[in-house]
């Protein structure tokens, strides 16, 4: 019967260049620790590599979600009602009254002449200018701890105009987009936010726009107005 010969004790790695190699093993795996899982996983940056590389962002956005979804787990999630209607455009002001036209008395026993009127000053003003006009308008009512998305699709440097606002309560938004290769690209974000307008302009093709958070405790309904240069309104729930 064939016994395989055993290896010679000096081919064998040591004590010692075991416990190095282990020591460097453990280095390694803690560096990565620090610079990279726990940037990219929680957010967590100690040493600020995690920014330069842009895996902090990354797991902030991560562990936000993760908070997000358990959030909609405790409260119950209840499908929002959207509503598609013409936009919301407040009304033109009022134009002034013009007042009643005068005429001068004429002398006694001379018969009477008519004299044009004479407008005040205040009429002449120019005309108030006319209101932005929106290519479309939605609702979205969201119940407490609730939260609804919707993206225009457009392509690099496109514009598009826009104006959101509730019916009273605040709430919290992310303006940003998605694309090929790209999961997440912020515009803007804020908390206890009554309403926004402005331009949004494409940093590259894809999916561009808001999230909304109800965290006011009640019922909120917003209102969306957009116009301009996107192809598709996206809606997420």
């Amino acid at each position: 019967m064939f016994n395989a010969q055993k290896p010679d004790p000096s081919e064998l790695p040591s004590t010692g260049r075991l416990l190095k190699s282990t020591g460097i093993a453990a280095a390694v795996a803690s560096a990565l620790l620090v610079f990279t899982v726990l940037p990219a996983e929680y957010g967590v940056d100690p040493t600020g590599v995690g920014s330069l590389l842009g895996l902090t962002e990354m797991g902030r956005i991560k562990m936000q979600l993760a908070e997000e979804a358990k959030a909609d787990a405790l409260a119950g999630e209840q499908t929002p009602v959207v509503e598609r209607s013409s936009p919301v455009v407040p009304p033109p002001a009022a134009s002034l009254p013009e007042e009643a036209s005068t005429s001068a008395a004429p002398a006694a026993g001379a018969p009477a002449q008519l004299v044009p009127s004479a407008k005040p000053a205040a009429s002449l003003a120019p005309a108030a200018p006319a209101q932005a006009t929106w290519a479309d308008s939605m609702t979205i009512n969201l119940a407490p701890d609730e939260g609804y998305e919707v993206k225009l699709v457009m392509e690099k440097g496109a514009t598009a105009r826009f104006e959101w606002f509730t019916n009273g309560p605040k709430v919290n938004y992310d303006t940003h987009g998605d694309g090929a290769g790209i999961k997440y690209h912020g515009y803007e974000k804020g908390t206890n936010v009554e309403r926004k307008s402005g331009d949004l302009t494409a940093a590259f093709a894809g999916n561009h726009g808001w999230f909304w958070r109800n965290r006011s405790g009640e019922p909120v309904m917003i209102t969306l107005n957009t116009a301009g240069a996107y192809s598709e309104i996206k809606e997420f729930e």
